[in-house]
């Protein structure tokens, strides 16, 4: 299999990111894996799309540590391939983190690809509903918080004045940033709060869960189900340190075995039918309570974090369900559908 991910830039990722697990459990497995920065695309006058890539020999790489070792050696050797070349093309590129321009690089060449028979996940048309946290709003409202979404700074308070404490944090990007809670004691610290969310753009005022005090748990789900390998669920919780509202890893959360319950398995069930509609295989749902607070569909990360707990290697699975696919286009000699390959 000849396996291109996109990255946001190669040689700055952090060791330990599920993008280079994968690229490692593949690699290991004797697949030719491409790295490509989401910056080194080009479309040619022979209507192909080529993108200058990374590229490291097949061998055994047991961490992504070692992998991204390897990477830095062969940095002076990346060449130029045509994604027409490559059987699926991972879109792993995380959109908060670039310029607005490469955010849709990964997506507008991806959609290319699909055109020439490349398995192409998720499917960009999809990523292309799901660029900021509105995409949660086209889900069942009874799986959602209640939300008001505005630049109105008085369309905000009437929410918070109604509902007594709210949390509230921008449209676009991720990772904790300028995610506030306000509550009736914090009235005077209102506008300051808002202003330093809005200055970003929109923002996404929630109903506060109390739920939320316990931290969230991030499950993973692929081909529409739940993502599992020898039994084990892709899962783990993070919690909330000290007074800091948020449980996310790098603003100081702990991680934490997951507890799944009915009510995980039934949240999933319920959204299934859009994410797989959407072409999304591989997704990581953020759950607070019996609520869905987000919806990562572009770089899901924390296997390692499942990893740790559950003691299975669950880029196995991933990489078992990407070698299916790629059989499957193989044997019936036909192109699927993005959308039917990403539940396939």
């Amino acid at each position: 299999m000849r396996l291109g991910i996109v990255v946001n830039t190669a040689l700055v990722e952090q060791t330990g990111q599920t993008t280079y697990r994968l690229a490692a459990e593949a690699t290991t497995r004797g697949h030719e894996v491409f790295i490509i920065p989401s910056n080194d695309f080009s479309y040619e006058d022979d209507d192909k799309v080529r993108a200058l890539a990374c590229f490291v020999p097949q061998g055994n790489y047991p961490t992504s540590e070692a992998y991204l070792a390897a990477l830095k050696e062969t940095k002076a050797s990346a060449q130029w391939i045509a994604l027409e070349d490559l059987d699926v093309l991972l879109l792993r590129n995380n959109p908060s983190v670039q310029s607005p321009w490469t955010q849709w690089a990964g997506i507008n060449f991806g959609r290319i690809a699909t055109r020439h028979g490349v398995i192409v996940l998720n499917d960009p048309n999809g990523l292309s509903k799901a660029m900021n946290k509105l995409y949660l709003q086209t889900f069942p409202k009874d799986v959602r918080p209640r939300t008001v979404i505005s630049r109105s700074e008085n369309r905000v308070r009437e929410f918070y004045e109604k509902e007594g404490t709210i949390v509230i944090k921008p449209l676009q990007g991720s990772g904790g940033k300028n995610v506030f809670i306000i509550r009736p004691e914090d009235d005077r610290h209102f506008e300051a709060m808002f202003r330093a969310v809005s200055a970003d753009g929109f923002v996404i005022a929630q109903e506060y869960l109390p739920a939320a005090a316990e931290g969230d748990t991030r499950f993973f789900i692929m081909n529409g189900r739940p993502l599992q390998y020898k039994g084990k669920y892709c899962a783990f919780r993070r919690v909330r340190v000290g007074g800091d509202m948020r449980s996310n890893v790098h603003a100081g959360g702990k991680l934490r075995r997951a507890k799944l319950g009915e009510i995980h398995f039934k949240l999933a069930e319920i959204v299934r039918p859009r994410l797989v509609e959407d072409g999304m295989f591989l997704v990581g749902l953020d759950i607070v309570g019996d609520k869905l607070m987000e919806i990562n569909v572009f770089s899901p990360g924390g296997f390692g974090s499942a990893q740790m707990f559950e003691k299975v290697n669950f880029n196995r699975a991933v990489l078992d369900a990407l070698e299916r696919k790629v059989h499957m286009m193989r044997a019936y000699k036909r192109r699927f559908s993005n959308v039917e390959m990403a539940c396939l």
